[in-house]
Parts: C-alpha cells; structure tokens; sequence
C-alpha cells in the first residue's frame, strides 16, 4: 500500500528540509547570496543592481518604515511598475516584518479606494506613471494617516510626497529583522476579482520559500549562471516567482522591464541581454510567433520557457519550439497556490496538456458530490501543498468555499490522462451545457488556434431559443480576411475533430479579445456583448 501511494500521490523525489520555526524570508536571501555582493542581481531600463546593493537598500527601507512609524504586521500597499525598487520595497518590508500588499498596476482609482481601504494600508508607494490613480485614490479612500511615496520623480511636476530614494538614502541599514515565523503573515497579493471584488490572497514568508524548492529548482532547474526574464509583471503570483522568489534562491540575475510586454519589447530584451530563462503566456507565445520582427534562434540564448495563466495551445508550443529549439514547460499555478503545482518538465513535454503534478504537491479531480472522477472525465481540480495561502483577508465566505482544510479548491475543471498528464477543460464557471452534456471552451478553442488562420479564440455560450449552443470569438492571423466562407470553413473543422454537439453554431471575427493584466481570456466580458 505505501509503494502504492508513492506513485499516486506527488511527493518529492528527494526529501526537502522545511525552513526553520524562526524564519523570515528576506533575511534568509540576504544570508544566501552573502557571498555575491558583486553580482548583478537585477537589470532593469536604468541600469544594474548588485546583490550587495540590493540588500543594503532593503535594509536601509527597513530602517525608513520603522521612522516613518509603519511597525510589523500593518500592510504597505506597492502599486509599482517593474523596476528594481519594487524588490527593494518588497525585501525591505519583509525584513522590517511589515506586510507587503502587491497591487496590479493597471487598475482604476476605485480599485484601488478599495484595496487601501480593505487592506488598512499605513503607506502606499507609487510609481510616478502610476500617480494620478493611486493620488485620486487616496484622495478618495476613508484611510487614518495612510502616508504616500513616490518611487521616482514625476517628470516636469514638482514632488508632493516623499521619494523613496529619499527615504532609503537618509537610514541607516536595519542589522536585524524582528523575530518572524515561517507560518507568520509575510505578504499580500489580490486576486484577479473576475467574479467579484478582488480577494486578498495571505501568503507566509515560508510560501516564498516552498515555490523555489518544489518548482524553480528541481522543474525548472534554475541555477546561479541562468539570466531569467518574465514577461509576467512581480504583481502577478507567476511573475513573482519568476522575477524575485526564483533567481534570488540561486543567486542568479533577473531582467526587469516596466513597459508593456508587446512582442517587439520582449524581443528587445531576449536579443539584448541573452536571457536563459523566459518566462511567457500563451496570448504573448502567439503574438511573437506571428510578428515579422521574431528574432533568429542564434540571436537568443533561451534554454527553457514556461507558461501560465492560460492553458498553451499545441500548435503554439511546436512552433515556438521547432523556432528557438527550446521546449516550453505548459503549467498552471494560482494566487492561493502561490506559483506552479501542475506543470511539464524537459525533455518530456506533451504539448496540449499541463503535465503531472509537481512533487510535493497532491492534486484530485472530483465531480460535484466530492468523488473521485475517472480518468479521461471531466472534474474538479482540489491541490494541497506547503505554498498554500492561509485565507482571504476579511472574507469568511469566501474563504471557507475555498481553503477546505488542507485542500484548496481551484474552481478549475479538468481531465487526467491514462499516462498521468492533466488537460485544461477550463473554469468552472465557464463550462457550457449543451444538449444535456457538458462542453468545455477551452477544448474547443485548441481545435479553432489548429486552423491556419486562427489566431486566438475563446469560446461562450449563449441563448439559441432557450437552448444554450456554443459561440466562438475569433481573431485572424494578419494575411486572413473575415468571411462566411470561412466562418463556414472553421464551422466544419471544428465538426471533423470534435463530438457534433461541440462545434461553434455561430463565428465573430474580432481584432482582439479582451484580457486581464496577466493575460487570461475574460469571457465574461463577451458574454455580455451575446
């Protein structure tokens, strides 16, 4: 029974040592790169950042909150663009036992009324591109004393907070960290809030910790050489593995980029820097594909990829590997989950699925009355591991839907393969009904992305005389113009690779879909333009 379940559920190949009782993970990076002082840590558009440096401003931003009166445990809200100041924020307040609240950058001011407000924020620093939102929020939000800081100048406008150059410059290096549990409070992400408000995700200093060891070491085998970029921003739960948590457990450099990732940004960075390790989604594994501008493999020195956010399209993993030569390791992760539980590994890559579980994480899909579902039957998607959140702030309801012991229940649907290999079948809450039986959209829209000249899709239901049939929003590949004909044409091969009752009855042509900041397809949104 025991060798049965050492191959049933994922554990670790080899044993990894839990962090100590007393554990504080920004402390823990510092006494790790020790030895590095002189090694790039970070490049961003302005320059280089040691690992001495790097924690020296931290500590120093430790000091400044205590003098600003912010103590440990009360939350900083950081609303910054990717520059290496966002890490220094970041470290800082996690060594000074503060509790960092990362914040999306692209939201509205009324976003951010009601993160200061749920999140009862002593000090908010900004990017200055960022100011006019989080300025009218504050402006706004009911907060007792909520300080603001700007993490650079604003340009041609006089500065009317502190600038935490300022601020850093002025301390002195805080010598130690409060005395903080690996189970301690460490930092905040909010949810995408797709079905409702947005949630804030708790996570631990040891949750930091549990992502390196189970995922970034041994999946994707990160080592102090590697140079990795994310086009996925630190406020994102996938991006701050990649961009912080990862290269700085190995003692490797992280390229950082404030702007959109647009292809020809990516490929800015990609050609000029050389990273080893590249971080995508599969909307942007798309578009690099299709640009005219896509670089040559020799001009790059990409050894391993990974995805998140959506399920990868087959077609667009071969390409881009037949292209570069390099795999890219599909995953699926989530803000409560912290980083990658289920993903491919290299050299065994199957294109059109999200591979096996990582070890040391436990996975089960289960129908509606919580049984376990057979192979190749659509359900439930339960995962319990160490990086588990520990609740959504101020939120019992919703909490007790989802961290159910030590199960967390992903509102994902999926299907296991006869050899282990889990297959995306999308939301929960997406799934369409159809003639009595269910139909997921994300499997339809790896048929549609199959076709020439397709490409994206997505996939909703919507009323055909009380019946619910399937919908599919198309985007073209630049050479393709829209018509019936192919309407027709994709109507036809969706039929002859998938049961009847799946394919699309209607196709919209459209020049884009809508998306979150991280890239996820929000069909919501084209429900209501049904």
């Amino acid at each position: 029974m025991e060798a049965l379940l050492e191959t049933t559920a994922s554990r670790p190949a080899a044993t990894v040592e839990p962090p100590p009782a007393v554990f504080n993970f920004a402390a823990y990076l510092f006494g790790l790169n020790e030895a590095r002082a002189a090694k790039t840590a970070y490049i961003d558009d302005t320059g280089a950042t040691t690992y001495g440096e790097l924690e020296e401003r931290a500590r120093r931003f430790a000091s400044a909150l205590r003098t600003l009166g912010v103590h440990p445990e009360e939350r900083v809200l950081l609303v910054m663009l990717d520059t290496v100041e966002l890490p220094i924020a970041f470290l800082g307040a996690l060594y000074a036992g503060v509790v960092p609240v990362v914040a999306n950058t692209l939201l509205t001011a009324a976003d951010y009324v009601y993160m200061l407000t749920h999140s009862h924020a002593r000090a908010v620093i900004s990017s200055a591109a960022l100011l006019p939102n989080v300025t009218q929020a504050m402006d706004t939000a009911e907060h007792d004393g909520c300080q603001l800081i700007v993490s650079q100048p604003p340009e041609g406008e006089p500065l009317t907070a502190p600038l935490l150059k300022d601020l850093i410059d002025a301390a002195t290096p805080a010598i130690k960290a409060p005395t903080t549990g690996c189970d301690d409070i460490a930092f905040w992400l909010y949810s995408s809030g797709s079905t409702g408000k947005p949630k804030g995700t708790v996570h631990t200093h040891a949750n930091l910790y549990w992502t390196a060891e189970l995922y970034a070491k041994p999946i994707l085998g990160i080592v102090e050489s590697d140079v990795v970029f994310s086009a996925a921003k630190l406020f994102f739960a996938y991006g701050l593995g990649n961009g912080l948590t990862f290269p700085l457990s190995v003692g490797a450099t992280a390229i950082l980029m404030a702007e959109r990732p647009t292809a020809d940004a990516i490929f800015t960075r990609l050609v000029r820097h050389r990273p080893t390790i590249f971080y995508g989604v599969p909307t942007l594994y798309a578009s690099m594909l299709v640009s005219p501008n896509l670089p040559e493999r020799a001009a790059v020195a990409m050894r391993v990829c990974t995805s998140a956010g959506e399920a990868l399209p087959r077609e667009i993993g071969e390409r881009f590997t037949a292209h570069f030569g390099c795999e890219v390791l599909d995953g699926i992760g989530s803000t409560e989950m912290l980083h990658i539980f289920l993903s491919n590994r290299a050299g065994e890559v199957e294109y059109g699925t999200t591979g096996r579980p990582v070890p040391g994480y436990e996975v089960e899909l289960r129908d509606e009355a919580g049984h376990a579902v057979p192979d190749d039957e659509v359900g439930d998607l339960y995962i319990k591991g160490p990086s588990a959140a520990l609740m959504y702030w101020s939120n019992r309801e919703k909490s007790r839907a989802t961290f159910l012991g030590e199960w967390i229940r992903s509102g994902d649907k999926y299907r296991r393969l006869a050899n282990g290999c889990y297959v995306y079948a999308g939301r929960s809450d997406d799934m369409l009904k159809v003639s009595g039986q269910y139909v997921s959209p994300v499997e339809v829209e790896m048929v549609l992305v199959q076709h020439g000249a397709v490409l994206e899709a997505a996939v909703v239901g919507v009323d055909h005389g009380g019946l619910v049939k399937a919908r599919a929003f198309v985007v073209l590949k630049r050479e393709f113009a829209p018509s019936e004909i192919l309407a027709d044409e994709l109507k036809a091969f969706v039929k002859e690779r998938l049961a009847p009752h799946k394919y699309p009855r209607d196709i919209l042509f459209v020049d884009d879909l809508p998306k979150t900041a991280t890239g996820k397809i929000q069909r919501f949104k084209l429900r209501e333009q049904s």
